[in-house]
């Protein structure tokens, strides 16, 4: 059975995604869409000429949404990141931008046979995972964001980092908004088998300080290079592969929940179907009144048009 995946935006983030799948062989077919087609020719060009080094091969198409009617995973990529060079860190920089862009392109999806998954990464997630779904029409199982799967990475770093193990080795979620109102649930982090809470009693660790450093990782590294995209890249790669693997993996990915009315990250298992079926954490009240506070957020940013979201 032939894998195909689009990804649609190929920026630094939509290239890193491309370049991950290409080295790694982990599709038969690709395909690149992106409103700047010098540079999307060229990226596809030079993909063309690694071909001949790499162990696999790639069928590589360029800007023709005709070929999203069999495509398996669309990955949205589009976004503009300059718009996040402020003082003041907020992905909701890009919202204006973005969801012009987005409707576009989802519009442009909605046109063809598509009937696959879609994996938003472009920011503010939770939004633009709305947008694609409302105007796509798709199954609201079946349009999900990259969301705190990221920020959750990046929790597994900064525990590691503090406590000298692989970060790997750390287990839980960070929840809610992929932006400022997001959190790390420490009532789920686990080290080792080891609760958060008594590692912390026993080395002295900070919770508060390494929640910050969790929440501003992204502004860190884009201050530094004025972009993101290795973290981000493999995250979105991670949560394709589960799709197309089938396998029915617990992941924290932007999922459309009833219960606040709003799409938000929040542990999922994912497989062939999007997503399979959503996990109930047991949180303390104050990691609910945290999650309600950041769904309130996003429902707050959400343009009007959206804020109801398809019916299945």
């Amino acid at each position: 059975m032939t894998r195909k995946v689009a990804i649609i935006g190929t920026g630094n983030v939509g290239a890193a995604c491309a370049h991950y799948i290409v080295s790694s062989g982990f599709v038969d077919d690709l395909v690149m869409i992106d409103i700047n087609e010098k540079k999307v020719k060229a990226d596809a060009l030079d993909f063309e000429d690694a071909m001949a080094n790499l162990p696999l091969h790639t069928n590589v198409f360029v800007n023709d949404y005709s070929q999203l009617d069999d495509t398996d995973v669309i990955i949205s990529a589009v976004g503009n990141i300059k718009l996040q060079d402020r003082v003041k860190p907020d992905r909701f920089a890009e919202l204006d931008f973005t969801s012009k862009a987005v409707i576009d392109v989802a519009t442009k999806i909605k046109a063809t046979k598509f009937d696959g998954k879609i994996v938003v990464i472009s920011n503010p997630n939770d939004v633009m995972v709305s947008i694609y779904q409302k105007i796509t029409g798709l199954p609201k199982a079946h349009v999900m964001g990259t969301g705190t799967l990221l920020d959750s990475a990046r929790m597994k770093r900064a525990v590691g980092a503090a406590l000298n193990v692989d970060p790997r080795s750390v287990q839980g979620y960070n929840l809610g908004e992929h932006g400022n109102s997001q959190f790390t649930a420490w009532s789920t982090v686990k080290v080792l088998d080891h609760s958060i809470a008594e590692l912390a009693e026993k080395d002295g660790l900070d919770l508060d300080k390494l929640n910050e450093d969790i929440r501003m990782g992204g502004f860190t590294v884009f201050s530094g290079k004025k972009y993101t995209n290795y973290g981000i890249s493999t995250a979105a790669v991670k949560l394709t592969l589960a799709i197309l693997n089938d396998a029915y993996i617990e992941l924290p990915v932007s999922n459309f929940r009833e219960e606040y009315g709003v799409y938000l990250s929040y542990p999922v298992i994912v497989g062939r179907d999007g997503i399979e079926q959503q996990i109930q954490l047991n949180l303390p009240q104050e990691e609910l009144d945290k999650l309600q506070y950041s769904a309130d957020y996003i429902k707050s940013k959400l343009p009007e048009e959206f804020k109801e979201t398809a019916v299945d």
